[in-house]
């Protein structure tokens, strides 16, 4: 079942907290890039970027960057998929949080991860807005600490 976000993005005040809130767990912390999930997640991640003081890295679909890349596959329920980003988007040295929309069986956060650990970076977090408990994705992510602002 898709997850509408429209509406809270229409909304500035709750679009606003909801960045403040998915930032706080992460302030204070050595958060050199940000890594958002192609589209929902860069709604998300690129304005805690701005609210984290980090950089901000794009993950697409396999064949959507301009540059040379990384790649990670990953299974569907369907099928399989890719994403990738640039191959220079991260350093070894760089600290990294993983933002996206929703946390549904975790296929794609753990494909992302798959990314930031091929560029010899670290994962020191990742954050979704919604996180659907009866799909166990959270399992997936091999103790990378989640945050999830809603649990459905």
């Amino acid at each position: 079942m898709f997850k509408d976000i429209t509406p809270l993005l229409q909304d500035g005040a709750a679009y606003r907290q909801v960045i403040q809130e998915m930032c706080e767990s992460f302030r204070g912390q050595a958060i050199d890039q940000i890594l958002a999930i192609e589209a929902r997640g860069y709604l998300l991640g690129a304005p805690m970027a701005v609210e984290l003081g980090a950089g901000f890295v794009p993950v697409r679909k396999a064949g959507k960057l301009p540059f040379d890349t990384l790649r990670a596959e990953y299974a569907l329920e369907y099928g399989e998929a890719a994403i990738e980003m640039h191959k220079d988007g991260l350093l070894a040295r760089h600290n990294v949080l993983i933002v996206d929309d929703v946390l549904a069986t975790g296929g794609t956060l753990a494909a992302t991860a798959d990314l930031v650990r091929q560029a010899g970076a670290t994962v020191v977090g990742m954050a979704v807005l919604i996180e659907l408990d009866g799909l166990n994705g959270r399992e997936r992510l091999q103790g990378s600490p989640l945050f999830s602002l809603m649990h459905m």
